[in-house]
């Protein structure tokens, strides 16, 4: 039989290692670690090729404004540029009051001008010229003989209503007589072909297609002509500028010893158009027409300055052609400068 158990023992020295067992099966995947502190900064790298441009960025806000620059250089002078057209008939202005002294004067007067348009259409004022009226173009009248000139120049040139004979006869017996067979009236016409073998005019309103329109002007500048004598227009006078240019009228002669003429400083006496016949011819019985022994002066071309005074004389001209190039002389009409 076994005894009671003994008392336990003092434990034993360490035994000797034993051998290594073999490797054990791998391990799941444990969880992930926390992040470990930032490593030292690396060497720098090599320089990477250019990228391609970007895309514009948005328009940004404006800047404030920035202060102002010196002032430039002046620059060259620039040439002188193409007169420009005229501009357009202002507003009349109020009535201004002209009192000159030493150191300001003025100019107080007026002075009419009448231009003709040698057509049915009514002319228009020159550039700072004021229209009065306008009307039909009278040259002159003729009375049991007598005639009476009109300076085309003149406002007496442009009556505002068309008659036939606009005027009467009378006697000291207390009687007139309106539209006497023998009385004429002469008007301006307006380059119609002129024919003389025809019956002449009766109708008012086939008439009226011959005579020329006019317009009277009013204005501060002084108006005076220039004639050359040759086929080349003048040039107008220091401190004056031209209104228009034309053709040197003289006057004119009908039946008789009836006639009348210009005064070669008027604008009467420059026409701006040539045309033969120039007038018409009505008669206090009714009618109006173009007659053969009606005729018009005008100033002749001189240019030749070997023989001055000299040339031309004995010529004749044959033909509008001939007439423009070597007869007519030409004229200006031209105003004083104001300014």
């Amino acid at each position: 039989p076994h005894g009671q158990k003994g008392e336990r023992g003092i434990p034993g020295t360490d035994g000797a290692n034993g051998a290594d067992g073999a490797d054990g099966a791998n391990g799941e995947d444990g969880n992930d670690g926390l992040p470990g502190q930032d490593g030292a900064p690396g060497a720098e790298g090599a320089k990477g090729e250019t990228g391609a441009p970007g895309n514009d960025g948005a328009k940004g806000p404006k800047g404030e404004r920035g202060e102002p620059g010196q002032k430039g250089l002046a620059g060259i002078k620039g040439q002188k540029g193409q007169q420009g057209d005229d501009g357009a008939q202002g507003e009349r202005g109020p009535e201004g009051v002209c009192e000159p002294d030493d150191y300001h004067p003025c100019n107080c007067d007026t002075h009419t001008v009448v231009r003709h348009s040698q057509s049915t259409e009514s002319p228009e004022c020159p550039t700072d010229y004021e229209s009065l009226w306008s009307g039909y173009s009278l040259v002159f009248f003729e009375g049991n003989g007598y005639g009476l000139s009109q300076d085309l120049g003149s406002a007496g040139s442009c009556l505002e209503e068309f008659q036939l004979v606009p005027f009467m006869q009378c006697s000291s017996s207390d009687v007139c007589r309106h539209g006497v067979r023998t009385d004429k009236s002469f008007w301006l016409a307006v380059g119609a072909e002129a024919d003389f073998t025809v019956k002449p005019m009766t109708s008012i309103d086939e008439i009226q297609n011959h005579i020329s329109r006019c317009r009277v002007c009013v204005g501060t500048k002084y108006i005076l002509t220039r004639h050359s004598f040759t086929d080349s227009a003048p040039d107008c006078p220091n401190n004056f500028h031209p209104l228009w240019t034309g053709y040197s009228y003289l006057m004119v002669t009908s039946s008789g010893t009836s006639g009348g003429g210009q005064d070669l400083a008027s604008s009467g006496s420059c026409l701006e158009k040539f045309y033969l016949p120039t007038f018409i011819e009505c008669l206090g019985r009714g009618t109006c027409a173009y007659y053969i022994n009606n005729l018009d002066y005008w100033l002749a071309q001189n240019p030749d300055i070997t023989q001055p005074g000299m040339w031309g004389m004995g010529n004749v001209y044959s033909g509008l052609s001939d007439i423009l190039d070597q007869g007519v002389a030409r004229c200006t009409v031209c105003a004083r400068n104001t300014a």
